[in-house]
């Protein structure tokens, strides 16, 4: 499984995996007691609920692209990504943490947020 150098890296390791079919890479791809908010509103903690959930969205057969990524903000070894969502579900955040190997992995992802006016 390759790992995420930077945190941006995720995003695109993410569609990688997804499109192959791969929980379990994918579900990798997040710290052991991460928390996944998705659907919106419907949380999941730890790996055994995300890689129910990331089971059940690469069995739909969807098509994953990387979207264009917003500016992340680091400070030591925690980075907030987002990026702009193409299905225009609102919003795409996620926290992730640098790793003792230098790599990194999600430890919070809300993939959608719903739009509100």
């Amino acid at each position: 499984m390759k790992k995420a150098a930077t945190p941006e890296d995720l995003a695109r390791l993410f569609v990688e995996y997804a499109n192959a079919g791969d929980a379990e890479s994918l579900t990798r791809l997040y710290e052991p007691d991460a928390v996944l908010d998705f659907p919106a509103g419907t949380h999941h903690t730890g790996h055994d609920e995300i890689r129910a959930v990331l089971t059940q969205l690469v069995s739909a057969g969807l098509e994953f692209t990387v979207e264009a990524a917003l500016p992340t903000l680091i400070t030591g070894d925690i980075a907030l990504t987002a990026t702009r969502p193409a299905d225009g579900t609102g919003g795409r955040t996620q926290v992730a943490r640098r790793q003792a190997d230098g790599s990194w992995l999600r430890i919070l992802d809300r993939p959608e947020a719903p739009v509100t006016s």
